[in-house]
Parts: C-alpha cells; structure tokens; sequence
C-alpha cells in the first residue's frame, strides 16, 4: 500500500513500491523512480457516479499514478492534511480531494439542501475502505470532534469534510452573520450529531447560500 506524507504543510510526498494512487488531475508537482500516468474521469466512480456529477454540471477529472518511488502533489499552495480510514468513510467535498490510495472506492452521496445551498450540486464525493486520503484546504484544516453529548453546527462554507457515525440536518434562521449585523449571511447551518469528525477551513468559501 503506498504511504502518505506531508513534506511541509502543502506538499504530499506518496511513496510507491508498484502501488498506484488517484490523484487530483494535474496536482503532481515531482516524481522520481518510475511513474506511469493514466487520466479518469468521473474519479473511477463508474457510471452512477459519471452521471450524478454529469446532471449537477460538476466536473472531477483525476489521474491514477502507478510506479515505484515517490511521487509529490499539491495544487493551488493549499494546506493539505491526511486522513485515516479504517473501514470507515470519508464526505468530502469534490474540490478539497487531493489524493487517495487506488484501494478506497470513491463514489457520490446525496446531501440535500446543503449542496443547494452552497451552489456546489446535490452530490458530494465519498471515499471508503481502508487506506489513506488526502484532502486540502484554504488555510490549515481543524478536526472537530463530534459527540452524542456534544453535537457539533457549522458554517457551511467553512465545512470540507467529515466521517464517522454522523448524522448530519440542515438549520435555517438566524446565521453566524446575520448575529454579528453582517448583510447577505449565510441562510443555512450544517448540524452534525453522532460521534466522528468534522473537518472545517478557518476561510470560508463563496456560497450562495444567502440567496437561497
């Protein structure tokens, strides 16, 4: 299994011995040893997943990278952090995906209102499986923990990820900008409850979300 590591905080260094990984399409920045490279559309999802992010006008194009030696990505001097799965899976939004062992199997979810709100489609990716994956973010990422004691609300244009037992609803009303008298706030909060991890950039992305 190829192995993750960060070489400063926004290089990702994947060691290979005949290993392959799905990267990010055009995030490769340095390899040595041998390296093959083979582009995919759609991530390797199959056909549900091609036509999902067909019908919501996202595009995810990513490139297996198959070889012996490593093998370095970034994209855009994002922070990157690595994330463990253990049979477990990983909501991630498609634009802060980097990288994942070619083991995990990548697929899409339905999250509702959120995607709406957010003008991002109604389909996040999901990875699953046992493995590493690296995701990215504007500025370094925080992993909030989540608890049955202690449910966990978000912005939704600082959410990247999260994984775990969670359960995840949508509030409207008063907003983090509204409270502080800030126009054009943010007309949703993601509430998460159940116990796993919620990952958040502290740079929120545009949404349109006050426009929903």
């Amino acid at each position: 299994m190829a192995t993750f590591r960060l070489q400063g905080s926004k290089v990702l260094a994947v060691d290979m011995t005949g290993d392959s990984v799905k990267a990010k399409n055009g995030s490769m920045v340095a390899y040595d040893g041998r390296m093959a490279f083979k582009k995919m559309t759609g991530g390797g999802e199959g056909i549900r997943g091609m036509v999902t992010r067909r019908l919501t006008g996202e595009e995810m194009t990513v490139m297996e990278v198959k070889g012996q030696g490593t093998c370095w990505f970034a994209d855009r001097a994002s922070e990157i952090s690595v994330v463990n799965l253990r049979g477990d899976k990983l909501f991630v939004e498609s634009s802060n995906l980097l990288c994942t062992d070619a083991g995990l199997r990548t697929g899409t979810s339905f999250t509702g209102v959120r995607g709406a709100s957010q003008g991002n489609g109604l389909f996040t990716t999901t990875v699953a499986g046992h493995g590493q994956a690296a995701i990215m973010s504007e500025g370094p990422a925080v992993a909030l923990r989540v608890s049955r004691e202690h449910p966990l609300t978000v912005d939704p244009g600082a959410y990247i990820a999260h994984q775990g037992n969670v359960r995840q609803s949508f509030q409207s009303g008063v907003t983090f900008r509204t409270f502080m008298g800030e126009g054009g706030g943010e007309a949703f909060q993601i509430r998460f409850e159940g116990d796993g991890l919620v990952y958040v950039q502290p740079s929120e992305r545009n949404t349109i979300a006050g426009d929903v």
